[in-house]
């Protein structure tokens, strides 16, 4: 994978990708490019399995504030229902390349996280935050509705229709400690600890076995339009693609010899 990005920060190592958007001045605000060069990246790593965890990382104590105001806001009042309909698209492939890239991503979440900032935190796998994390869809306090990147379909099934109603009919941020208690959080931890607390969670996928990681996150992702007998089908025939890989060969052989096995994701 490319670590030589242009409107984001990107370094690799160990397997692992860390991201972070690069305006720390402004609370780290997307901006056209910033968002096709991300959905142009969780693309290609969908074809690239030496990246086998991501961290989207906060930058200078904010994770992201969203489209920017001046570069992204101001320009959409001047823009053709046509145009429109091209920018909200790109947005919207920017989360579905994150579902589709096969790659566990982790949201390190501090200060502000708000619009499309806190779709990129939803559309992560896991999250961690600081107790100064404040996410807020805030699309209807700037004339839009809530209906967003994928927002009414994802977030009540991460933390229920009337919370997620609540957040997206009002605006306002949610706190660290209601994402925590809600589910949006997997861990609130101390500022000074978050990266930590990220890249244990990174390492921790990163050993993991790579392939069948993937295939989880596929299949996350495409039982959501399955029915219950059409899920139990896929997964049965997900596992199976799974037992004839080399890691499940690992894991058994392991376990006899008692040790602990170490994947190669094949």
């Amino acid at each position: 994978m490319r670590a030589d990005t242009r409107h984001f920060l990107c370094t690799i190592e160990d397997g692992i990708a860390t991201l972070s958007l690069d305006r720390p001045d402004r609370k780290n605000p997307l901006t056209f490019d910033s968002y096709a060069e991300l959905r142009d990246w969780f693309r290609e790593l969908h074809y690239d399995d030496s990246v086998k965890a991501v961290i989207f990382a906060p930058n200078g104590g904010n994770f992201s504030s969203g489209g920017d105001v001046h570069d992204i806001i101001g320009p959409l009042t001047r823009m053709s229902m046509k145009e429109l309909l091209t920018f909200t698209r790109m947005t919207g492939d920017l989360v579905k390349a994150m579902l589709g890239c096969g790659t566990p991503i982790i949201a390190a979440v501090d200060g502000i996280c708000a619009g499309a900032g806190a779709i990129i935190a939803m559309a992560s796998d896991l999250r961690v935050a600081t107790p100064a994390a404040k996410t807020a869809f805030l699309f209807n306090r700037v004339g839009l509705a809530g209906c967003d990147m994928g927002a009414c379909a994802m977030l009540p099934r991460i933390i229920g229709q009337g919370r997620a109603a609540e957040l997206l009919y009002l605006g306002r941020a949610m706190s660290a400690e209601e994402g925590l208690a809600w589910g949006f959080f997997n861990r609130v931890v101390p500022a000074e600890g978050l990266m930590d607390a990220a890249r244990d969670y990174a390492r921790r996928v990163a050993e993991g076995p790579g392939f069948a990681n993937m295939m989880t996150k596929t299949m996350l992702a495409q039982e959501w339009s399955m029915s219950l007998e059409q899920a139990i089908e896929a997964e049965a025939q997900a596992q199976a693609i799974c037992m004839q890989g080399q890691d499940f060969h690992r894991a058994y052989e392991a376990f006899v010899a008692k040790e602990k096995p170490v994947f190669q994701g094949d």
